[in-house]
């Protein structure tokens, strides 16, 4: 560790209050500052404009370093084919002796080596609840775990996503605990309500009562706790809040992230009276965070984090200014009707209205997460009826069903609860013999769909719905949270004899995952068609920037055979057509693919239940 690194863990560890103002930014860029102080004024009209823009720009900017002289112009450069992502707790793995961090770090480089380069590790924060995010120090990597410098190994050899949690701080953080003293500046710093007021417009992801009493030094209070009464509001109408985070940015880049989470971002903002979500002030604040990114020497990605119906959700590309990123939240619940149904009708649906990300900007594809499979992103196409039965479903596979409440009082499926690899048991009708080659399908049109794609780590190894967990900790998404005992897991992963499940589905993902990352026509903003085969197939084209690749990415989402005529998926003639995934050739006209009973007619391409096929040119 160098001086500076030095000088700076000193500086961030000084309270608040008492951070030195630092002299003039590093060059005179009056570009970014122009672009900060409309921003600025916007967010905080009764403020110095300038002198908070001199601010933000000493707390991402601070000792030697510099902005770059011209921010980055929207492209397609910050990301490429090759690019996929895990995302896992830091102690996802346990062994008793070694640190977690380290354990996740073997991980990678045995495992995942050659097949995945970024890791999205979860909070690693000390915290008191909700797995790591009610955080207590923001500076600190959760000692449980490892360090910084375990952080840094990581970040070493992958590229490292996490989470900035703006939303809200742990009830027993030590900005919280000053709040309740009065001491300045923390007794501004999060959001109070009247039990009076009128709050009957918010959106709630919770159940619980929204406001939680609290005795202060200036008396009795009702802090705001859209998550949990653990999780309380922090206020960005103080400034100092946002400087504080802009802060954390700069300590997460220095320490090698260079995919930054902005973990429930849509709710930073509060007014009572409205809906208190995607306010204008929020969409400014992620606007201001991507200039500084744009700004910085390091190539910084943001990504919001809304699970919220897919509008809304696009709304934080802005005009290709707000997020770099935004997770795909309507690909989970409908991979998931699609394969209990066996139909492709309502992913044919969303994807034909689905736009593509606009210029520098891309989508993070996924089916499962450390949160399970959220509902909201199927507003508007999963029908009532739908969503029972795919709650009743997800329950006779051992799941949960989290709830949410709503303004008039009721309570709706905010969540699904259950591993994704359990959820593929079966469909409808129930379990089947299908889970795995289902499962494989389901992983299959997130890797090939327009985007990036992030495999949460207990799909990638197959695990199954931790019962244990859930009876421990009353928690319906300790369902999906399973820590595995290391050595245990490393046995079952290194034997590939017999029925281990865990080794045939690594191994079969990460054989398909390479095949991905190494085609061209699957970067994540290459040219993208739905295609129409019928409600059995799930089917889209996809072509590569330079034009030179096509691959038709065909899925068969039912347990039944399918075949399609050769001249369906428009083969152009001459080229030399081959499926990536079986290695058998297609011709333009007449076919030497087969499958199944091998029983078809020329110039068909048949699917076995579950098949998926990548047809290129370019083998």
């Amino acid at each position: 560790m160098d001086r500076t690194e030095i000088d700076r863990d000193a500086w961030q560890r000084l309270p608040l209050a008492r951070v030195p103002r630092r002299g003039p930014t590093r060059g005179k860029n009056a570009q970014l500052r122009a672009k900060l102080r409309s921003l600025v004024a916007f967010v905080y009209p009764d403020e110095d404009a300038d002198a908070l823009v001199q601010s933000m720009c000493d707390a991402f900017w601070p000792d030697n370093l510099k902005s770059r002289q011209r921010g980055r112009q929207p492209g397609n450069t910050l990301w490429s084919e090759e690019d996929a992502i895990v995302i896992a707790y830091g102690n996802s793995f346990v062994d008793g002796t070694h640190k977690p961090l380290d354990l996740l770090n073997d991980f990678m480089h045995r495992y995942m080596s050659g097949t995945v380069n970024g890791v999205h590790i979860l909070p690693f924060f000390p915290f008191t609840s909700d797995d790591g995010f009610a955080v207590t120090d923001y500076r600190a990597v959760n000692s449980a775990l490892g360090d910084w410098d375990d952080i840094r190994r990581i970040a070493a050899d992958f590229s490292l996503m996490s989470d900035l949690v703006l939303n809200h701080v742990s009830s027993q953080s030590a900005w919280f605990n000053e709040y309740l003293q009065g001491h300045e500046p923390y007794d501004g710093f999060f959001v109070e309500a009247s039990p009076e007021d009128d709050l009957s417009q918010v959106v709630r992801p919770r159940a619980h009562d929204l406001l939680r009493e609290v005795e202060t030094a200036k008396g009795t209070r009702h802090v705001w706790c859209t998550f949990s009464h653990d999780q309380v509001d922090l206020d960005f109408a103080n400034p100092e809040v946002l400087l504080e985070f802009i802060r954390i940015m700069r300590l997460h880049i220095d320490n090698g992230v260079r995919i930054i989470r902005l973990d429930a971002v849509a709710f930073i903002w509060k007014q009572v009276g409205t809906p208190s979500i995607h306010m204008p002030q929020t969409h400014a604040i992620v606007r201001l965070m991507r200039v500084l990114a744009d700004y910085a020497a390091e190539p910084i990605v943001l990504l919001t984090e809304t699970n919220v119906p897919n509008t809304e959700n696009l709304s934080y590309f802005g005009n290709r200014n707000e997020a770099h990123a935004v997770y795909n939240f309507p690909l989970p619940p409908l991979v998931l009707h699609a394969m209990w149904c066996g139909s492709s009708e309502l992913l044919n649906r969303w994807q034909m209205a689905m736009p593509p990300a606009p210029l520098g900007c891309a989508y993070l594809n996924f089916t499962a997460s450390h949160d399970g499979i959220g509902v909201r992103g199927g507003e508007g196409l999963i029908t009532e009826p739908d969503l029972e039965r795919m709650t009743e479903t997800v329950e006779a596979f051992g799941g949960k069903v989290s709830m949410r409440a709503m303004p008039d009082g009721t309570r709706r499926p905010y969540e699904l609860n259950i591993t994704f690899f359990d959820a593929m048991a079966g469909t409808f009708a129930g379990p089947d013999q299908w889970q795995e080659e289902r499962f494989l399908c389901s992983q299959t049109i997130q890797m090939a769909l327009e985007g990036m794609p992030a495999f949460y780590i207990h799909s990638l190894i197959a695990t199954h719905n931790d019962q244990a967990g859930f009876e421990k900790t009353g928690q319906n998404r300790a369902l999906n949270r399973k820590r595995w005992d290391y050595p245990e897991l490393r046995a079952l992963l290194d034997r590939r004899e017999g029925d281990n499940v865990h080794a045939r589905i690594l191994e079969r993902l990460s054989a398909r995952i390479r095949i991905r990352c190494a085609q061209p026509a699957f970067h994540p903003n290459a040219t993208q068609f739905t295609m129409q085969f019928g409600p059995k197939l799930f089917g889209f084209w996809r072509q590569s920037l330079d034009r030179d690749q096509s691959i038709f990415a065909i899925h068969n989402v039912s347990a039944e055979k399918v075949t399609i005529p050769v001249g369906a998926i428009n083969l152009i003639g001459g080229d030399h057509w081959t499926d990536l995934l079986s290695g058998e050739h297609v011709r333009a006209h007449g076919t030497d693919v087969l499958a199944g009973d091998r029983a078809r007619s020329k110039g068909d391409i048949g699917f076995a239940p579950y098949q998926c096929r990548w047809i290129s040119n370019r083998a």
